[in-house]
Parts: C-alpha cells; sequence; structure tokens
C-alpha cells in the first residue's frame, strides 16, 4: 500500500515536501518514482530513486527544483518541492513495480496559485 500526504495550497516560489508512506512489502528493495496529473492532461513522470538512495532522476521540467529521497527505516519517501511554479499544478502519485505490477497510491493535489 502506498499513502501520499503533504500537498496543498502554495504561492509561487513556495515550497511543499511530500510524503509517500508504503507497507505490505520490503520497501528498501525497490525503486521508487513521483508522478503528476495536471488536469485535463497525461500522466507524467517526475522523479525515481533507487532502494538504496544510490541513483536519482528527475524530469527536465523539475530539475533543480525538486529532491526525491527515501527513509528507509520509515518505510517512506519523499518529494521537496521548491521554487513551484503556476505548472506544478497536479495531483501527485507515489508509484512501484513489484513483480511487474505497478503499484499507485491514491494522490495528493497540489496546487500553485497567489
Amino acid at each position: 500500500q502506498l499513502v501520499e500526504s503533504g500537498g496543498g495550497l502554495a504561492q509561487p516560489g513556495g515550497s511543499l515536501r511530500l510524503s509517500c508512506a508504503a507497507s505490505g512489502f520490503t520497501f528498501s528493495t525497490y525503486a521508487m518514482s513521483w508522478a503528476r496529473q495536471a488536469p485535463g492532461k497525461g500522466l507524467e513522470w517526475v522523479s525515481g530513486i533507487y532502494g538504496d538512495s544510490s541513483r536519482t532522476y528527475y524530469a527536465d521540467s523539475v530539475k533543480g527544483r525538486f529532491t526525491i529521497s527515501r527513509d528507509n527505516t520509515k518505510n517512506t519517501m519523499y518529494l521537496q518541492m521548491n521554487s513551484l511554479k503556476p505548472e506544478d499544478t497536479a495531483v501527485y502519485y507515489c508509484n512501484t513495480v513489484l513483480l511487474g505490477a505497478a503499484y499507485w497510491g491514491q494522490g495528493t493535489q497540489v496546487t500553485v496559485s497567489s
């Protein structure tokens, strides 16, 4: 199970930190990702991280502004979002793939507006 939290309303230039709490599998073994879906648009991959945090990846649209991390002792992944822009407005989902099957959380809404 994946449960996101931390979304909300932020002003342009502001920050938010999203969390994804995982349960039901050996969290440290699996890579995790964040994706988002803006109103009226398709799903966009945002960032990914290896199970041991040795590698991280970012979409060009968020590189330099967002930071992905994880705490395997807490079975939790994070997305620190700085310098937010209105175009970051979306529902954010955490995701992993277990034995070939994709698992998603319920999503958390992020709205960037003045």
